[in-house]
């Protein structure tokens, strides 16, 4: 099969997304990095690209939005993986050129350009692609199948939190210099850097909208301008309930994303720190484990597991699933047919609820966790 060619929107040398998105990418030999505009400045552009091999670098994205839309080979789809504020101006100069584009999350880092980005998503004949890689676990594939099939009945209870530790205090690194600063992550902190990770997978096990939420947020840390911690009360449709809760200023958590769901029937856990196992618990009967690859898993997770059971599966090979989902969309999507019913991966749609979430919580928690509809 031909790979795709890919190019990639920030993510310069020393960038952590980038280098994952960059070996998500290749994990199952789908695309071919040929281009690129991987940093703010030219010289930094430059040296990431003679770095990492590109054979195009280009010193901004529109400039390479317009040129490789141009060539006879040029690329056919777009990593954008800048910091938040800057997703909206990238990807509708890709879209309006018909170049597919695969976004990290959050979609944008306001509101009004979220709206706008799914309209210029819409007009385009492009593809979007938002990399929530913690769709892509087997395992989250299995609960979300077994809740489809009735396995635990009609939800209940959903709660799901996402603590980390690494923003307890204040610290002077890249990383924490713009996911705190308003101006480039957008008014949520903790709540649009993981929270929306927490809030999609609720979403996406569970097949429900979050309606109406109540939310307590914080900036523990002295001067931080951005929440570090949320305490999130979910109404959903349907009548279930919920609790959300993310942090950044918790420690001893380094990525403990995990959820729960509880239905009429039975209940399921997963944890993203042990992701190769699902537990399952039918009422009045003993709780059990499901297994990545192993007895009792279905063919959500088997389609997309790649080693035997026992063998750690996780972080990178989730994000290489999107990839690769995002792959046979694009194949079908230039054969003019559908993709397989299988491929599911977050659409703009996806994004524009994360970002209508955070939008939610920041209002609710203005109104001192009034109730506020999303």
């Amino acid at each position: 099969m031909t790979r795709i060619k890919l190019g990639m929107v920030g993510g310069g040398n020393d960038a952590f997304i980038g280098g994952v998105h960059r070996i998500a990418s290749r994990i199952d030999d789908r695309y071919e990095l040929v281009a690129g505009a991987l940093s703010s400045t030219p010289e930094k552009a430059q040296a990431s690209g003679q770095a990492l091999g590109i054979a195009r670098v280009y010193d901004d994205f529109k400039q390479m939005a317009i040129r490789e839309a141009r060539l006879k080979n040029g690329i056919e789809a777009v990593s954008i993986v800048t910091p938040n504020h800057m997703h909206y101006a990238a990807a509708r100069e890709f879209l309006k050129r018909g170049i597919h584009v695969i976004c990290d999350k959050p979609l944008t880092s306001t509101l009004a350009d979220a709206r706008k980005l799914a309209i210029a998503a819409e007009r385009s004949n492009a593809l979007f692609v938002l990399t929530h890689n913690y769709t892509g676990y087997p395992m989250v594939r299995q609960a979300r199948e077994m809740v489809a099939r009735g396995e635990i009945g009609k939800i209940r209870v959903v709660q799901v939190e996402y603590p980390q530790d690494w923003l307890t205090q204040q610290e002077d690194f890249k990383q924490a210099k713009w996911r705190t600063d308003p101006a480039r992550s957008g008014a949520g902190g903790s709540t649009g850097d993981i929270g929306t990770h927490a809030h999609n997978l609720a979403r996406f096990v569970t097949g429900l909208e979050v309606e109406s939420l109540a939310a307590d947020l914080d900036a523990f840390v002295p001067g931080r301008q951005v929440d570090d911690n949320g305490h999130i009360m979910l109404r959903f449709q349907g009548g279930a309930k919920g609790m959300l809760w993310c942090s950044q200023v918790a420690p001893g958590n380094e990525n403990a994303l995990r959820i729960r769901v509880f239905g009429e029937a039975g209940g399921l856990e997963w944890a993203q720190e042990d992701p190769n196992y699902l537990w399952h618990t039918p009422f009045g009967e003993p709780k059990r484990v499901i297994t990545r690859n192993g007895s009792g898993a279905g063919d959500a997770a088997t389609r997309i597991s790649r080693v035997p059971p026992g063998h750690p599966e996780g972080y990178l090979e989730g994000f290489a699933n999107i990839y690769s989902e995002a792959a046979d969309a694009i194949v079908a999507h230039r054969e003019g047919i559908e993709p397989a019913a299988e491929v599911m991966y977050p659409t703009i749609k996806d994004g524009l609820k994360g970002v209508e979430f955070i939008d939610a919580c920041v209002r609710s928690s203005a109104r001192n966790a009034a109730w506020v509809k999303v």
